[in-house]
């Protein structure tokens, strides 16, 4: 089956003040959806019609460039909705969280984390994206950037691991209602973090690298 554009799981305007309503529509119903338009279009007849999109990105210096861009975009994207909610913003108590703990294990503390992440997007040069990963040999986190629609998954990096969290920095991700202060922007990000979906996802990759 083709690729599909994924349903937002809250309203365009949930994530206010902090994500705009118009920006919301605008970055999923034309940016999103034509990143999935293209995809599909680049893919058509072609032998990864029926691979999974990680299947795609992980061999992705095999193929075009609009492979590259289109699927990048459209991962990127999907990851970046789910990674927000209108009751984001608190990670789990440290008592019961692994993740609170791996990150403070990775960077010395949660503020720590913060400012480093903050430090990656706001100095990822031009568009871009800013991510937390969790390393593939032996599961650590660590912190990156990458230009354009690239990934941590595609094997185009000097790095590899599996995003657990990722923002756009691409000036359509925020121009509407920060204009030029992206730094702005990255600070009004950590307000809807859905921390129980990054979480999750931490779980599910510090698996996946104890099995490699």
């Amino acid at each position: 089956m083709a690729f599909q554009l994924p349903q937002l799981p809250y309203d365009y305007n949930a994530l206010e003040p902090h994500i705009d309503e118009k920006t919301m529509k605008v970055h999923h119903q034309k940016h999103h959806n034509g990143y999935t338009t293209k995809l599909n279009a680049a893919i058509e007849g072609t032998d990864l019609e029926g691979k999974s999109i990680e299947q795609i990105l992980r061999n992705v210096s095999k193929y075009s460039t609009a492979v590259r861009n289109n699927g990048g975009g459209y991962y990127n994207h999907t990851l970046f909705w789910n990674s927000m909610s209108p009751e984001g913003g608190e990670l789990p108590d440290r008592e019961v969280s692994r993740l609170y703990k791996g990150l403070e294990m990775a960077f010395g503390s949660v503020d720590k984390f913060k400012e480093k992440f903050a430090e990656a997007a706001t100095g990822q040069f031009g568009s871009g994206w800013a991510w937390l990963c969790v390393d593939d040999p032996v599961g650590d986190l660590y912190i990156c950037s990458t230009p354009n629609q690239d990934n941590p998954l595609m094997d185009v990096n000097d790095f590899s691991g599996m995003p657990i969290l990722g923002i756009d920095v691409w000036e359509h991700a925020y121009y509407l209602k920060y204009q030029n202060r992206r730094a702005d922007y990255i600070d009004a990000f950590f307000n809807v973090i859905n921390w129980k979906v990054i979480e999750e996802r931490y779980l599910a990759a510090r698996t996946q690298a104890a099995t490699v």
